[in-house]
């Protein structure tokens, strides 16, 4: 199968390319080539920004491709392109969604696409903006010659993500766990999550491609092993051999002290998350997610010591600090009684 891939070297679409070249596919990427990343042999690549929409459409109209795989797109502008662009030069078109796009709280448990309604709220800008892609996307499903496919990520990790922890602190949680420091938790870390990793993510990306069960319409990739927020603390506890020390502090304070850090939080993180699969593995029986929490959290943590992933020093005092403010008011309120 000839594929054209939007992207091809962030954290999700570097792992599609590689097991897309793997598995005998041709590959085409599209990207601005300001990323260092090594690129299979084997695949095209196609330098260039879509936001230079003549030049974009230039390009991809001599780019042969039965499938094209857009990872870029974050919000309705760029949906609109990709399906003037590619609405009727090939068989499908997959838009990478996420999660985020959903409105909160969830209507049905586990989440299914089918029973949720997209974000109208406008509080978090990554999520509403993705919500108006998949607006304009189902508007335009049977009405051009490809087939539209969405999916929904939901939280996932690899090497080279820079995503992870309650204050996107990444490697920091790692040294501090080591180092027995206390690490900041959301609630009483006890809310349930479906986190994805790349390889199991990839495969639903690759197994979706031709697959007539999962055009126009919409579906969840994610895990389904069902573990808490605290768990992926415990996850990297258990790679550095040490328990973690946590200070659980309430998502809506967490938001109020830092509220360009920590929006995701109240709206996303702070609701159960546990989406149903039903419907994907419906269309695509043979995907069965492989990659424990454990398993993959201790990829990403050797690929943060291989590498020497930077920390974030302004951040891990910034955690300090939260540690030692709510630990006091804690004391404090104990003392009341």
């Amino acid at each position: 199968m000839n594929l054209l891939i939007i992207g091809g070297t962030g954290v999700i679409s570097r792992e599609i390319v590689n097991q897309a070249v793997k598995a005998g596919h041709k590959v085409t990427i599209f990207n601005r080539g300001s990323k260092k990343c090594e690129v299979p042999p084997e695949v095209t690549v196609i330098n260039g920004d879509r936001n230079d929409k003549g030049d974009f459409k230039a390009k991809m109209a001599s780019a042969a491709a039965d499938t094209v795989i857009d990872m870029t797109c974050f919000d309705r502008e760029a949906a609109e392109q990709t399906v003037e662009v590619f609405g009727n030069q090939v068989k499908q078109i997959i838009v990478t969604s996420s999660i985020a796009a959903y409105d909160r709280p969830y209507k049905s448990y586990p989440i299914r696409e089918d029973e949720e309604c997209l974000d109208t709220k406008r509080e978090f800008t990554y999520g509403f903006q993705k919500a108006e892609a998949e607006r304009y996307l189902v508007s335009r499903m049977g009405k051009v010659n490809a087939a539209i496919t969405i999916i929904r990520p939901s939280l996932t990790f690899g090497p080279g993500a820079a995503n992870f922890g309650i204050l996107r602190q990444n490697r920091n949680v790692v040294r501090r766990i080591r180092e027995g420091k206390p690490v900041v938790m959301i609630g009483e870390g006890v809310i349930p999550w479906s986190f994805t990793f790349v390889q199991d993510l990839a495969e639903g990306f690759l197994l979706s491609c031709g697959n007539e069960k999962t055009y126009n319409d919409c579906f969840h990739v994610t895990n389904t092993e069902i573990v808490m927020w605290e768990d992926l603390y415990k996850a990297v506890g258990e790679a550095v051999g040490r328990e973690p020390k946590f200070v659980y502090v309430p998502t809506v304070l967490l938001r109020e002290m830092l509220p360009s850090v920590c929006a995701h939080l109240n709206f996303e993180k702070v609701h159960f998350s546990v989406f149903s699969m039903d419907k994907f593995k419906k269309a695509v029986p043979e995907y069965e997610p492989k990659v424990r929490l454990v398993d993959g959290v201790k990829e990403l943590v050797d690929w943060w010591e291989e590498t020497d992933f930077p920390y974030d020093e302004e951040r891990d005092r910034l955690e300090d600090e939260i540690c030692r403010c709510y630990q006091e008011f804690r004391d404090k309120l104990v003392k009341l009684i």
